[in-house]
Protein backbone atom coordinates (compact mmCIF):
# COMPACT_ATOMS: atom_id res chain seq x y z
CA UNK A 1 0.00 0.00 0.00
CA UNK A 2 2.37 2.68 0.64
CA UNK A 3 4.55 1.86 -2.22
CA UNK A 4 1.31 2.60 -4.17
CA UNK A 5 1.07 5.50 -2.01
CA UNK A 6 4.57 7.17 -2.99
CA UNK A 7 4.01 6.44 -6.92
CA UNK A 8 0.82 8.75 -6.86
CA UNK A 9 1.39 11.36 -4.24
CA UNK A 10 5.51 12.16 -4.59
CA UNK A 11 5.39 12.98 -8.26
CA UNK A 12 2.43 14.84 -7.93
CA UNK A 13 4.21 16.85 -4.53
CA UNK A 14 7.67 17.54 -6.79
CA UNK A 15 5.36 18.86 -9.49
CA UNK A 16 3.88 21.04 -7.11
CA UNK A 17 7.11 22.41 -5.76
CA UNK A 18 7.98 23.53 -8.85
CA UNK A 19 7.20 26.99 -9.57
CA UNK A 20 7.35 28.52 -13.74
CA UNK A 21 6.29 31.87 -15.02
CA UNK A 22 6.98 31.06 -18.55
CA UNK A 23 4.19 30.69 -20.57
CA UNK A 24 5.60 28.79 -23.47
CA UNK A 25 6.67 26.13 -20.81
CA UNK A 26 3.25 26.15 -19.78
CA UNK A 27 1.20 25.71 -22.95
CA UNK A 28 3.75 22.80 -23.46
CA UNK A 29 3.04 21.08 -20.51
CA UNK A 30 -0.86 21.29 -21.36
CA UNK A 31 0.09 19.46 -24.54
CA UNK A 32 2.09 17.15 -23.00
CA UNK A 33 -0.25 15.97 -20.71
CA UNK A 34 -3.27 16.19 -23.56
CA UNK A 35 -1.03 13.40 -25.56
CA UNK A 36 0.18 11.31 -22.00
CA UNK A 37 -3.84 10.78 -21.82
CA UNK A 38 -3.79 9.21 -25.08
CA UNK A 39 -0.61 7.01 -24.38
CA UNK A 40 -1.75 5.39 -21.29
CA UNK A 41 -5.22 4.76 -22.78
CA UNK A 42 -3.50 3.12 -25.53
CA UNK A 43 -1.91 0.93 -23.08
CA UNK A 44 -5.07 0.27 -21.16
CA UNK A 45 -6.42 -0.93 -24.17
CA UNK A 46 -3.86 -3.39 -24.70
CA UNK A 47 -3.77 -4.93 -21.49
CA UNK A 48 -7.72 -5.62 -21.76
CA UNK A 49 -6.53 -7.80 -24.57
CA UNK A 50 -4.93 -9.98 -22.50
CA UNK A 51 -7.55 -11.15 -20.19
CA UNK A 52 -8.39 -14.18 -20.05
CA UNK A 53 -12.62 -15.63 -20.94
CA UNK A 54 -12.22 -12.20 -22.96
CA UNK A 55 -15.63 -12.24 -23.72
CA UNK A 56 -17.48 -13.01 -20.95
CA UNK A 57 -14.92 -10.35 -19.35
CA UNK A 58 -16.31 -7.76 -21.65
CA UNK A 59 -19.55 -8.42 -20.09
CA UNK A 60 -18.42 -7.91 -17.22
CA UNK A 61 -16.98 -4.49 -17.99
CA UNK A 62 -20.28 -3.35 -19.46
CA UNK A 63 -22.33 -4.56 -16.01
CA UNK A 64 -20.24 -2.96 -13.80
CA UNK A 65 -19.76 -0.08 -15.54
CA UNK A 66 -23.65 0.50 -16.22
CA UNK A 67 -24.18 -0.23 -12.74
CA UNK A 68 -21.53 2.26 -11.38
CA UNK A 69 -22.87 5.20 -13.49
CA UNK A 70 -26.55 4.97 -12.54
CA UNK A 71 -25.16 4.90 -8.72
CA UNK A 72 -22.77 7.25 -8.46
CA UNK A 73 -24.34 9.93 -10.57
CA UNK A 74 -27.62 9.29 -9.49
CA UNK A 75 -26.24 9.74 -5.97
CA UNK A 76 -24.10 13.00 -6.84
CA UNK A 77 -27.96 14.38 -8.28
CA UNK A 78 -29.69 13.52 -5.50
CA UNK A 79 -27.20 15.37 -2.96
CA UNK A 80 -26.92 18.50 -5.60
CA UNK A 81 -30.64 18.83 -5.38
CA UNK A 82 -30.51 18.66 -1.14
CA UNK A 83 -27.61 20.89 -1.09
CA UNK A 84 -29.62 23.73 -3.88
CA UNK A 85 -33.06 23.23 -2.20
CA UNK A 86 -31.47 24.32 1.49
CA UNK A 87 -29.49 26.70 -0.13
CA UNK A 88 -30.25 28.41 -3.61
CA UNK A 89 -27.98 29.53 -5.62
CA UNK A 90 -28.98 32.96 -6.20
CA UNK A 91 -27.94 34.23 -9.85
CA UNK A 92 -28.97 35.82 -13.27
CA UNK A 93 -28.92 33.72 -16.24
CA UNK A 94 -27.05 34.81 -19.02
CA UNK A 95 -26.80 32.22 -21.48
CA UNK A 96 -24.71 32.70 -24.66
CA UNK A 97 -24.26 31.26 -27.99
CA UNK A 98 -22.60 27.57 -26.81
CA UNK A 99 -19.76 25.84 -28.68
CA UNK A 100 -20.74 23.02 -30.92
CA UNK A 101 -21.64 19.91 -28.40
CA UNK A 102 -21.41 17.32 -31.16
CA UNK A 103 -17.83 18.43 -31.51
CA UNK A 104 -16.90 18.14 -28.25
CA UNK A 105 -18.93 14.63 -27.39
CA UNK A 106 -16.96 13.45 -30.80
CA UNK A 107 -13.39 14.49 -29.22
CA UNK A 108 -14.88 12.43 -26.07
CA UNK A 109 -15.59 9.48 -27.70
CA UNK A 110 -11.94 9.28 -29.60
CA UNK A 111 -10.48 8.67 -26.03
CA UNK A 112 -12.77 5.64 -26.30
CA UNK A 113 -11.63 5.31 -29.52
CA UNK A 114 -8.11 4.81 -28.32
CA UNK A 115 -8.43 2.18 -25.84
CA UNK A 116 -10.15 0.21 -29.01
CA UNK A 117 -7.13 0.55 -30.93
CA UNK A 118 -5.22 -0.54 -28.07
CA UNK A 119 -7.48 -3.44 -27.73
CA UNK A 120 -7.04 -4.36 -31.66
CA UNK A 121 -3.00 -4.11 -31.40
CA UNK A 122 -3.08 -6.31 -28.17
CA UNK A 123 -4.67 -8.71 -29.43
CA UNK A 124 -1.86 -9.86 -32.16
CA UNK A 125 -0.26 -11.14 -29.12
CA UNK A 126 3.28 -9.52 -29.84
CA UNK A 127 5.65 -10.08 -27.46
CA UNK A 128 6.86 -6.73 -26.77
CA UNK A 129 3.13 -5.63 -25.55
CA UNK A 130 3.66 -7.04 -22.49
CA UNK A 131 5.50 -4.63 -21.42
CA UNK A 132 2.29 -2.38 -20.96
CA UNK A 133 1.82 -2.33 -17.93
CA UNK A 134 4.68 -1.15 -16.99
CA UNK A 135 5.31 1.44 -19.47
CA UNK A 136 1.96 2.26 -18.25
CA UNK A 137 3.61 2.79 -14.44
CA UNK A 138 5.83 5.26 -15.75
CA UNK A 139 3.54 7.10 -18.14
CA UNK A 140 1.68 7.42 -15.27
CA UNK A 141 4.72 8.83 -13.00
CA UNK A 142 5.32 11.48 -15.64
CA UNK A 143 1.50 12.75 -15.98
CA UNK A 144 1.41 12.82 -12.26
CA UNK A 145 4.41 15.31 -12.69
CA UNK A 146 3.33 17.20 -14.63
CA UNK A 147 -0.44 17.53 -13.25
CA UNK A 148 1.34 18.48 -10.11
CA UNK A 149 3.45 21.42 -12.27
CA UNK A 150 0.12 22.72 -13.78
CA UNK A 151 -1.87 22.87 -10.23
CA UNK A 152 1.17 24.75 -8.64
CA UNK A 153 0.62 27.19 -11.56
CA UNK A 154 -3.24 27.51 -12.18
CA UNK A 155 -3.07 30.91 -10.54
CA UNK A 156 -5.34 29.44 -7.79
CA UNK A 157 -4.17 30.46 -4.27
CA UNK A 158 -5.32 28.91 -0.89
CA UNK A 159 -7.53 31.75 0.04
CA UNK A 160 -9.39 32.29 -3.41
CA UNK A 161 -9.96 28.25 -2.75
CA UNK A 162 -11.83 29.09 0.79
CA UNK A 163 -13.72 32.21 -0.34
CA UNK A 164 -15.75 30.95 -3.10
CA UNK A 165 -17.93 29.47 -1.01
CA UNK A 166 -20.62 27.70 -3.57
CA UNK A 167 -17.80 26.25 -5.51
CA UNK A 168 -16.19 24.60 -2.03
CA UNK A 169 -19.87 23.11 -1.08
CA UNK A 170 -20.45 21.76 -4.39
CA UNK A 171 -17.10 20.23 -4.66
CA UNK A 172 -17.64 18.44 -0.81
CA UNK A 173 -21.17 17.53 -1.69
CA UNK A 174 -19.76 15.52 -4.57
CA UNK A 175 -16.88 13.86 -2.93
CA UNK A 176 -18.89 12.81 0.08
CA UNK A 177 -21.87 11.62 -2.26
CA UNK A 178 -19.91 10.36 -4.53
CA UNK A 179 -18.00 8.00 -1.32
CA UNK A 180 -21.71 7.28 -0.44
CA UNK A 181 -22.05 5.63 -3.64
CA UNK A 182 -18.73 3.71 -3.22
CA UNK A 183 -20.03 1.67 -0.76
CA UNK A 184 -23.55 1.21 -2.37
CA UNK A 185 -21.47 0.44 -5.75
CA UNK A 186 -19.43 -2.05 -3.86
CA UNK A 187 -22.63 -4.32 -2.24
CA UNK A 188 -24.67 -4.36 -5.37
CA UNK A 189 -21.45 -5.50 -7.42
CA UNK A 190 -20.90 -7.42 -5.23
CA UNK A 191 -17.10 -6.46 -4.78
CA UNK A 192 -13.99 -5.18 -1.69
CA UNK A 193 -15.57 -2.28 -0.35
CA UNK A 194 -12.40 -0.27 -1.04
CA UNK A 195 -12.98 -1.45 -5.34
CA UNK A 196 -16.04 0.34 -4.88
CA UNK A 197 -15.12 3.43 -3.58
CA UNK A 198 -12.14 3.60 -6.01
CA UNK A 199 -14.62 3.35 -8.58
CA UNK A 200 -16.09 6.74 -7.40
CA UNK A 201 -13.26 8.50 -6.87
CA UNK A 202 -11.77 9.35 -10.42
CA UNK A 203 -14.87 12.28 -10.38
CA UNK A 204 -14.24 12.73 -14.14
CA UNK A 205 -10.13 12.37 -14.18
CA UNK A 206 -10.48 9.05 -16.64
CA UNK A 207 -7.02 9.01 -17.86
CA UNK A 208 -5.81 8.53 -14.28
CA UNK A 209 -8.73 6.08 -12.16
CA UNK A 210 -8.95 3.98 -15.28
CA UNK A 211 -4.83 3.23 -15.02
CA UNK A 212 -4.76 3.02 -11.53
CA UNK A 213 -7.80 1.15 -10.87
CA UNK A 214 -6.49 -1.45 -14.04
CA UNK A 215 -3.18 -1.80 -11.67
CA UNK A 216 -4.72 -2.23 -8.47
CA UNK A 217 -8.09 -4.57 -9.41
CA UNK A 218 -7.25 -6.01 -12.94
CA UNK A 219 -8.39 -4.48 -16.72
CA UNK A 220 -12.19 -5.70 -15.98
CA UNK A 221 -12.24 -3.24 -12.87
CA UNK A 222 -10.09 -0.85 -14.42
CA UNK A 223 -11.81 -0.46 -17.79
CA UNK A 224 -15.16 -0.46 -16.05
CA UNK A 225 -13.67 2.66 -14.18
CA UNK A 226 -12.64 4.62 -17.49
CA UNK A 227 -15.63 4.04 -19.04
CA UNK A 228 -17.64 5.32 -15.77
CA UNK A 229 -15.88 8.54 -15.53
CA UNK A 230 -15.35 9.33 -19.46
CA UNK A 231 -19.23 8.92 -19.54
CA UNK A 232 -19.70 11.33 -16.62
CA UNK A 233 -17.91 14.11 -19.00
CA UNK A 234 -20.15 13.02 -21.97
CA UNK A 235 -23.70 13.06 -20.00
CA UNK A 236 -21.80 16.77 -18.72
CA UNK A 237 -21.89 17.88 -22.47
CA UNK A 238 -25.19 16.97 -23.29
CA UNK A 239 -27.18 18.10 -19.98
CA UNK A 240 -25.25 21.32 -18.92
CA UNK A 241 -27.02 23.07 -21.17
CA UNK A 242 -30.79 22.47 -20.17
CA UNK A 243 -29.82 21.21 -15.81
CA UNK A 244 -28.22 24.69 -15.82
CA UNK A 245 -31.39 26.68 -15.96
CA UNK A 246 -33.38 24.08 -13.29
CA UNK A 247 -29.85 23.50 -10.61
CA UNK A 248 -27.08 24.69 -11.39
CA UNK A 249 -25.00 23.18 -8.43
CA UNK A 250 -26.18 19.84 -10.26
CA UNK A 251 -25.25 21.03 -13.87
CA UNK A 252 -21.50 22.42 -11.83
CA UNK A 253 -21.32 19.09 -9.89
CA UNK A 254 -22.00 16.56 -12.60
CA UNK A 255 -18.76 17.92 -14.41
CA UNK A 256 -16.47 16.96 -11.66
CA UNK A 257 -13.48 17.52 -11.73
CA UNK A 258 -13.56 18.29 -15.87
CA UNK A 259 -15.39 21.97 -14.36
CA UNK A 260 -11.80 23.58 -14.39
CA UNK A 261 -11.16 22.50 -18.08
CA UNK A 262 -12.79 20.15 -20.36
CA UNK A 263 -16.39 21.54 -19.68
CA UNK A 264 -15.54 25.31 -18.05
CA UNK A 265 -16.25 26.43 -22.05
CA UNK A 266 -20.19 24.51 -21.69
CA UNK A 267 -20.89 25.68 -18.08
CA UNK A 268 -19.07 29.60 -18.58
CA UNK A 269 -21.32 30.12 -21.92
CA UNK A 270 -24.83 28.39 -20.16
CA UNK A 271 -24.57 29.68 -17.27
CA UNK A 272 -23.04 33.13 -17.46
CA UNK A 273 -19.56 34.60 -16.50
CA UNK A 274 -20.70 34.32 -12.81
CA UNK A 275 -20.26 30.48 -12.74
CA UNK A 276 -16.42 30.45 -13.86
CA UNK A 277 -15.01 31.05 -10.24
CA UNK A 278 -16.85 28.36 -8.75
CA UNK A 279 -16.09 26.04 -11.65
CA UNK A 280 -12.66 26.74 -11.64
CA UNK A 281 -12.49 26.03 -7.64
CA UNK A 282 -15.05 22.67 -7.77
CA UNK A 283 -12.79 21.45 -10.27
CA UNK A 284 -9.33 22.19 -8.96
CA UNK A 285 -10.58 20.88 -5.42
CA UNK A 286 -11.77 17.49 -7.06
CA UNK A 287 -8.39 17.25 -9.47
CA UNK A 288 -6.53 17.66 -6.28
CA UNK A 289 -8.30 14.87 -4.25
CA UNK A 290 -8.02 12.17 -7.00
CA UNK A 291 -4.89 11.28 -6.48
CA UNK A 292 -5.61 11.09 -2.54
CA UNK A 293 -7.93 9.29 -2.46
CA UNK A 294 -7.19 6.78 -5.49
CA UNK A 295 -4.06 6.45 -3.23
CA UNK A 296 -6.05 5.53 -0.40
CA UNK A 297 -8.48 3.11 -1.78
CA UNK A 298 -6.67 1.93 -5.18
CA UNK A 299 -2.95 1.23 -3.51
Amino acid sequence: MFSGLILILLPLIIGYLIPLKQKSILQLISRLLSWIVYVILFFMGISLAFLDNLSANLLSILHYSAVSIVIILGCNLLALHLLEKRFPWRHALQQQKLPSRMAMVFESLQLAGVVLLGFVIGLSGWQVLHYATEASEYTLVLLLFLVGIQLRNSGMSLSQLVLNRRGMMVGVVVVASSLVAGVINAFILGLPLKAGLGMASGFGWYSLSGILMTESYGPVIGSATFFNDLARELLSIMLIPTLIRRNRSSALGLCGATSMDFTLPVLQRSGGVDIVPAAIVHGFLLTLLVPILMALFAA
